[in-house]
Order: structure tokens, then sequence, then C-alpha cells
């Protein structure tokens, strides 16, 4: 493990768990890689402290995208919530803090500051922003892609390193064809990070879920609208403690080397394969959105040339890298090792690493789950059946006693040990997308 961030930004370390061990012919290297970000809190820098540039945020931009279609009518209590949870949430703006709220219905519509621009929290705009508030109103469609991308050319207007939206609908995205989020969601990739809520019941888990992993956010439900100001809080709270953007996750792999997959595993299961950009020869960078002071742990597996007995060698070289805002060399904050070694110890090169084991279980959870609801929902009793009694074993066996909880709710569990589960006749909605929701939140590993 190497630490080269400078004092400016927060202290990022990386540990790499694996069994570096192979039998002969065995090609197939697992690692887990451990990165922790500390120290963001005490910085004096420009993302930590109020700007004394008149107008200028102090280091990060934030817009909140409130849905106002028409069924954020029914309750007539629901609009009234997500006003409140919008007015807790720029409560908890810091000083210095470019901000802007957009409702949302088949158009966007900027309801603070509006013309374009975003205001620097203080404690006057924060007050003219709340009584913005009082003008949102149910009514119209809903094209959540039109609000994705209002909020991105206000966020471009801001020349901050930290960019984040907060998203709430109710509903499903009726207004636009899919291609057209989708659209709106790889242009906004990259730019800005988004955390995305459905209140009520009546919205999309897989929409909701998408737009927050293409976004490098966090999904949530809020099933019971009554709630949405304690998690918009939690939201911005979580927003005002990143001190750091777009750190990118650089594997280097030798000649003959070859990456299998790439994929965040704590705290949630995120897959990053297919997000490489090229980075030099046998670089490539994996996006991983905005830090604060976290930890998170991401699964490497590669397939390295077969060798022979007592030969030993590099199988891939894991940086953290922050990119020159100028586009000048990138700024490694951290590296660590994935070996190989060949052995004819077959103790030694038979032994999975409990980190390995523990994140691939959890890897499987998360897709056991889907693919039970997908089967339940699809009429499927018994792949239904087997799937989700399949998950209710991981859980238990890892440890996630939150999913193993939400599992309950949707099976009626005979014995968890063997994972025998039976359907329950009869299941809440909240219940269902609840579980569909967080299947892919994670346990960390017993060290």
């Amino acid at each position: 493990m190497a630490n080269f961030a400078k004092p400016d930004v927060p202290q990022f370390s990386v540990d790499v768990y694996q069994n570096e061990y192979l039998p002969e012919g065995g090609r197939e290297v697992n690692a887990i890689v451990t990165v922790t970000s500390t120290g963001g809190s005490t910085l004096t820098g420009a993302s930590s402290s109020p700007s004394s540039i008149p107008g200028q945020a102090a280091g990060a931009a934030v817009v909140i995208m409130v849905d106002c279609s028409g069924s954020m009518d029914y309750p007539p209590t629901k609009m009234r919530n997500a006003r409140d949870a919008t007015a807790a949430a720029i409560s908890t703006l810091r000083d210095g803090t470019a901000f802007a709220v957009i409702g949302g219905t088949h158009i966007a519509k900027e309801v603070y500051p509006g013309n374009g621009a975003l205001a620097i929290a203080d404690n006057t705009t924060r007050g003219q922003a709340k009584e913005a508030l009082r003008k949102l109103s149910a009514g119209g469609g809903t094209a959540i892609g039109t609000w994705l991308r209002l909020a991105d050319r206000l966020l471009a207007s801001a020349a901050v390193p930290i960019r984040h939206g907060i998203l709430l609908t109710d509903g499903r995205n009726e207004h636009e064809a899919p291609e057209d989020l989708k659209a709106s969601l790889d242009a906004a990739a990259g730019r800005f990070t988004c955390d995305a809520r459905g209140v009520g019941t009546d919205w999309e888990v897989k929409e909701v879920t998408g737009i927050a992993s293409a976004l490098l956010g966090t999904a949530d439900i809020v099933a019971d609208p009554a709630n949405l100001a304690a998690d918009f809080t939690q939201m911005m709270e979580n927003a005002m403690g990143k001190e750091v953007a777009d750190v990118a996750l650089r594997l280097w792999t030798p000649v003959g080397v070859e990456i299998r997959f790439v994929k965040q595993v704590a705290p949630t299961v995120e897959e990053l394969t297919q997000r490489r950009t090229e980075s030099g020869p046998r670089a490539g960078d994996y996006p991983t959105g905005s830090w604060g002071d976290e930890s998170r742990d991401y699964h490497v597996c590669v397939a390295v040339p077969e060798a022979g007995i007592g030969q030993e060698m590099l199988a891939a070289r894991v940086s953290l890298v922050l990119p020159d805002p100028l586009g000048g060399t990138p700024q490694t904050l951290s590296q660590g090792l994935v070996r190989a070694v060949w052995t004819d110890d077959m103790v030694a090169s038979t032994s999975i690493n409990p980190q390995v084991a523990h994140y691939t279980g959890q890897a499987e959870l998360a897709q056991v789950i889907q693919q039970g609801l997908d089967a339940r929902k699809s009429g499927d009793v018994d792949g239904a059946t087997a799937k989700l009694g399949r998950a209710v074993q991981l859980a238990a066996a890892s440890g996630n006693a939150d999913t193993a909880k939400l599992l309950s709710k949707v099976v009626d569990v005979v014995d968890e040990a063997t994972g025998t589960v039976r359907l329950k006749a009869k299941v809440a909605e909240a219940d269902e997308m609840t579980l569909e929701t967080r299947s892919t939140k994670t346990v960390r590993v017993k060290k």
C-alpha cells in the first residue's frame, strides 16, 4: 500500500486482500481492493469553507429535482411532504454552496433562483428558496430526462469540483421514450452525481435505481411520504460531506493479462467493467464518483497467462487517480498491487481469501433477489422460490441481517441454512419494492 496524496485533498489508502497462490495451470486471480478516504472534514481548502469571491460557490453545487406531476396530489399530503423535505434539504446547505430547485413534470421548470442561474447559499437565499417552494403544485406528466438535462445545464455553470443532484419521483417516466431518458443519463454521466428517491409505490424500481447507478449516486424507496424530510436531510448532509470529485480507479495490467471484471461490492454492488476509459498503454480508468470520509470495497478479477511452479508475477496495479482540471498529469492518490504466485502446495492454492468469498456471495445475493422477484412477477412460482430461497441462505451465511429482514416480508422462511422457503400469498407492494430497491446493499466483511 502506498499513499501519495497531497495535504490539500483527503488522504486515500488502498489495501489489497487476496490469495495470490495459484495451482499449476491456474489463471484466475481475484482480489478485494479496499479504498479508504480520511481527513476530509479537517480540510481548510476551497471545498470546506465559504468562498470569499462574491457569487462563487465554496466547492459544491447541488440541484434538487422535485416531481410535480399530477400524481403528487394523491394524497394531497404527498406534495406538502415533498415541499417540506426540499425545505429541510435547503436548510442543510453549507454557506457558499451553489444551488437551485427544479419542479419536474413533462417539462422542467426552474423554481429557484430562475434565469438559468444558481444561487449561493446563505441565510437570505435559503429563506428565498423556501418561500419559492410555496409555488410548487401538482399537475402534468413525468419526463425525467428533461429534469436531468436542466440540472446538467445549471450545474455546468458552476466552477466547482463537486456537482450533485437530488431527484424525487412518485411515478413512472411515462411522457418520454426510454431512449430519451437513457440519452439524458449518458450525457450527464461523469458530469454530476445524483441520488434518486421513489416516494410511495407507483414508481418503477428499475428506472430509479438505473438513474442512481448511471450517475454514481444512491437509490432508495420512501414508502411513507412523511419520512421524506429526514431522508432529504441525510442526503444533503452526505452531499455536503463530499470533498473530492471524479476519483478514478486505475487498473494497469502487464502484457497477456485479461480483465474479467471490476465491480464495487460495498457499500452496494455496482458493475463497473463496461465503464472503463483507456488511460494509457494497458491502463484503464473506472469511475468512482465523489468522496468524503468513507471506505468502499472493489472486486477485481483478472486472468493471467499460465506459468510454472515457483514463478510469480505482478497481475495488476490498482491506483486511485485524481484528474488535473487543466488537463495535465493526473495525481496518484494511492496504489496497491495484485500478485500471482504458482505453487504445488495444495492447501495454499485452494484456500479462498475470506474477503473474496464474502463479496462473491454478496454479489450473488443481489443477483438472485432480482431474478427471484422478476420470476415472481412473471408467475414462475418454482423459479421465484428457488432464487429467493438461495437469497435467504446467502443473507444468513453472510450476516446481512437487513436484507434477511426484507426477504422475510416476501417469503416464509422454513430453514434459512438450506434456503427452504415458501412464497407468501400476499405481499405488500411497498415491501416488495423495498427489497428490490435495496437488493444491492451489502454488509462489510468481518475483518
